[in-house]
C-alpha cells in the first residue's frame, strides 16, 4: 500500500564522525582568543603609533607571544605603516582595547589560562586608566565622577 522510502532522510544521524570535521571545546576557545588577542594587539600598534611608549611596546610584544602560541607558532599580522592607521582618536581607542581585552579575559578565563588572564587584565586596567585620563582632560567633571553618578547641575532661576 505505501512505497518505501528510497532516499535518505535529511534527520537520520547515521552519518560517521569523518563526514564534516569536529573541533574540541578547547580548540574553539583557542581559536575565539587568539582572535580577541589579535585584535588587542592591532588596537595596541595603532596605540604605539598615535603615543609611543615602552609600556605599549612591551604589552604588545606579550600580546604577539600569546597570539603565535595559540595559533601554534604563526606571527601574527602587525600593523606596519602609520599612513594606514586611522585617528578615531585617543580615547576610542583605548575604549576599543579596554573591550577587547575583556573578551580576551573572559575567554581566557573559561580555558583556565592564567597566563593570559593575567596579560588581559593588565591590559583592561592600563586602558581603564588611559581612558579616565582622556575623559579628564576633555571634562574635569567626569574626572570627578559627576556624569557617572548621573549628577546634573542646573542653575535655578531666581524665579524658583
Amino acid at each position: 500500500m505505501y512505497e518505501p522510502i528510497r532516499t535518505k532522510s535529511v534527520h537520520t544521524t547515521t552519518g560517521t564522525a569523518a563526514d564534516y570535521p569536529h573541533r574540541s571545546r578547547e580548540e574553539e576557545l583557542d581559536i575565539q582568543l587568539a582572535g580577541h588577542l589579535a585584535a588587542l594587539l592591532a588596537v595596541t600598534d595603532e596605540l604605539r603609533v598615535l603615543s609611543p611608549g615602552p609600556d605599549l611596546d612591551e604589552a604588545a610584544e606579550r600580546l604577539a607571544e600569546q597570539v603565535s602560541r595559540l595559533r601554534g607558532g604563526g606571527a601574527p599580522v602587525r600593523a606596519a605603516d602609520a599612513g594606514a592607521v586611522h585617528e578615531p582618536g585617543l580615547g576610542a581607542l583605548h575604549q576599543r582595547a579596554h573591550a577587547l581585552a575583556g573578551r580576551a579575559l573572559v575567554v581566557a578565563a573559561s580555558r583556565a589560562d592564567t597566563t593570559v588572564a593575567i596579560l588581559a587584565a593588565e591590559r583592561m586596567d592600563a586602558h581603564a586608566v588611559a581612558v579616565r585620563g582622556s575623559a579628564a582632560e576633555r571634562s574635569p567633571e567626569l574626572a570627578s565622577g559627576g556624569a557617572r553618578r548621573g549628577a546634573r547641575r542646573h542653575k535655578l532661576s531666581p524665579t524658583h
